[in-house]
């Protein structure tokens, strides 16, 4: 686990067993863009698979914002679910989990981060993040408005999942 305090006094935590996942759960399913409308499981099982990284405020150590990284720990990783609420936004809270969290990844050799935002990307510039030098290099599988039976069905040939050819 990794812990850093800035001068103020707030702190940031990556241990799991600090985030308080009902309350990083009202926040994305109720005033995150991306993440409205998503159950309490699935921002669970979203944490359990990631880095965490909590912020807490001095004095009475409030969990003031969140963010995870989705990494193999070694090469690559993704930003995100970074989130402050709404009454300590202004405190540079955002650019300091950004940036935390991109030197924490880099002790462990990751070098390249991606991350998406629609609005935030002042925040993430103060922390390094630029936009991708090569867009059309990347692609993306958005099933999010598919139907789980049609994402677990057929593949493009028309086989089972589970079929394996000898």
């Amino acid at each position: 686990m990794f812990t850093l305090t800035r001068d103020d006094g707030y702190l940031i935590s990556t241990d799991p067993a600090r985030i308080e996942l009902d309350l990083a759960h009202h926040w994305l399913s109720t005033d995150a863009y991306w993440a409205i409308g998503r159950d309490r499981e699935t921002v669970a099982r979203a944490f359990a698979g990631s880095v965490p990284f909590g912020v807490y405020r001095p004095g009475d150590g409030r969990q003031v914002a969140v963010a995870r990284a989705v990494t193999d720990g070694a090469t690559f990783a993704w930003l995100c679910d970074v989130y402050v609420d709404p009454a300590e936004r202004g405190r540079g809270l955002g650019t300091w989990l950004a940036g935390t969290v991109r030197d924490h990844l880099a002790t462990l050799g990751v070098r390249r981060i991606l991350l998406a935002t629609e609005d935030a990307h002042g925040v993430y510039a103060k922390a390094g993040f630029d936009p991708l030098a090569d867009p059309h290099r990347w692609m993306q599988l958005d099933q999010r408005n598919t139907p789980v039976s049609q994402v677990t069905g057929k593949d493009p040939i028309g086989r089972s999942p589970l079929t394996v050819e000898a």
